[in-house]
């Protein structure tokens, strides 16, 4: 109880000592007087041109279950229209596994949304085709998203379902990669 005594004691005197706070004038600046606020050019990522890239790709044929993984190069180009985005792409990938070894070609195209400044929704369609036996292709449909990190770098992610041409069981293909534009 002392204790409690002797410290609003302490503050009681410390309170008296200190001399009294007043509120300052305050700041203004004149209505004449136009004050000009640095302000930073937004960070905005150019889908526009060209662009080439790697990706690690897996693939499955649900009916067979059978699964593939393999790894791609992709080259393709880009035209940005305000929010709209449409696209031409080239790739050529080699899985292996269940589906057995195979070397892959694609032809697609790709339209899409620039959703923010840096982020892509796209949808793409086209023909893929197995190099060795160019009579085996297939029609291919899917979307995927893009993400600009840097000026010059993206990452994407796409999905695939092929619908193969001589009839076969269809497959899905997953994707991953980043692409380095121009």
């Amino acid at each position: 109880m002392r204790q409690c005594q002797q410290f609003a004691a302490t503050l009681g005197l410390v309170c008296l000592a200190t001399p009294p706070l007043m509120a300052a004038e305050t700041i203004g600046l004149s209505s004449d007087a136009q004050a000009k606020v640095p302000v930073a050019a937004p960070s905005r990522f150019d889908w526009s041109g060209f662009y080439a890239g790697i990706y690690g790709t897996g693939a499955s044929e649900p009916v067979n279950g059978t699964v593939g993984a393999g790894l791609g190069v992709q080259a393709g180009v880009n035209a940005q229209f305000d929010f709209y985005l449409m696209g031409a792409e080239v790739a050529v990938q080699g899985l292996d596994g269940g589906i057995g070894s195979s070397v892959d070609g694609q032809i697609l195209g790709r339209a899409g949304l620039v959703v923010t400044d840096n982020v892509l929704v796209f949808a793409a369609g086209g023909y893929g085709l197995a190099l060795s036996d160019p009579k085996d292709g297939a029609g291919l449909l899917g979307g995927g998203l893009e993400v600009g990190l840097t000026d010059a770098v993206s990452l994407e992610g796409r999905y695939l379902r092929t619908f193969p041409v001589d009839g076969t069981a269809p497959a899905q293909q997953l994707t991953l990669g980043a692409n380095f534009h121009f």
